[in-house]
């Protein structure tokens, strides 16, 4: 497990933002161009990491710009969400020498019965992998089925992660802020990190109660995640955080 000091260190930075790779793209190599573009863009302009999701694209395409990454990007700090396939994210981090693993989900999305199963799986993954753990609690999208109050489901997910993800009801969402402060209440100074929505109008607010972001639909040229990624709205949104931190 990963066990090597705070999550928010590994990025040198305060207010840490992760910039969100969502492999639009007809085909591969068409893909991984666009990914490339969309890598030096975020990080020429200040944006702390990247995570790679199959979000257009599909489990295929996260290897191969997790490859990419390790052979051409090493100084880059990098992490993967593979949706809907926890176990691949931890086979792909150890594999391709991603820093961290995004989960939507690691507590309060399943019953308890299917949360035990899940308990064991967590505890056998993080022991055979140095990368750190997202996890989300009551992430855009996902189920609540545990049955369990807020206050539980964080405790819980705090055992599983290495710092907590919270959004609001779905993708480029402003996460409202009393649910970003009801979730610093509850978890206190473990690491905090707003999973949509954030943009240089809230930036000064959310940033406040939290450590850090993700952010894939601002940085696009049409403020969706279906655009095309817009280096003018990088570099405001960049601009913006640096009078947070």
């Amino acid at each position: 497990m990963s066990g090597k000091g705070n999550f928010i260190d590994l990025f040198r930075s305060e207010k840490p933002i992760m910039g969100m790779l969502h492999l639009k793209g007809d085909n591969e190599g068409n893909m991984l161009e666009i990914a490339k573009k969309e890598i030096n863009l975020l990080i020429e302009n200040g944006v702390n990491a990247v995570i790679v999701e199959n979000y257009f694209g599909s489990v295929e395409d996260v290897a191969t710009v997790l490859d990419y990454l390790q052979r051409e990007k090493k100084q880059i700090v990098y992490g993967v969400n593979v949706l809907d396939h926890d176990e691949i994210a931890f086979e792909f981090a150890n594999k391709y020498g991603a820093k961290f693993i995004q989960l939507d989900s690691v507590a309060g999305h399943l019953t308890p019965e299917e949360d035990a199963i899940f308990h064991e799986k967590m505890k056998t993954w993080r022991k055979e992998s140095t990368a750190f753990v997202m996890g989300g609690v009551r992430f855009k999208y996902q189920p609540y089925k545990s049955g369990r109050s807020l206050e539980e489901d964080l405790k819980i997910g705090m055992s599983r992660c290495d710092a907590i993800v919270v959004t609001g009801d779905g993708t480029g969402m402003q996460t409202p802020i009393n649910k970003i402060k009801e979730f610093r209440k509850g978890i206190k100074d473990f690491p905090l990190i707003i999973g949509a929505g954030l943009t240089p109008a809230n930036s000064v607010e959310q940033l406040e109660f939290a450590d850090g972001a993700i952010v894939g639909s601002y940085f696009k040229d049409t403020y969706t995640d279906n655009g095309d990624m817009d280096a003018s709205h990088v570099r405001f949104f960049m601009e913006a955080v640096r009078g947070c931190r």
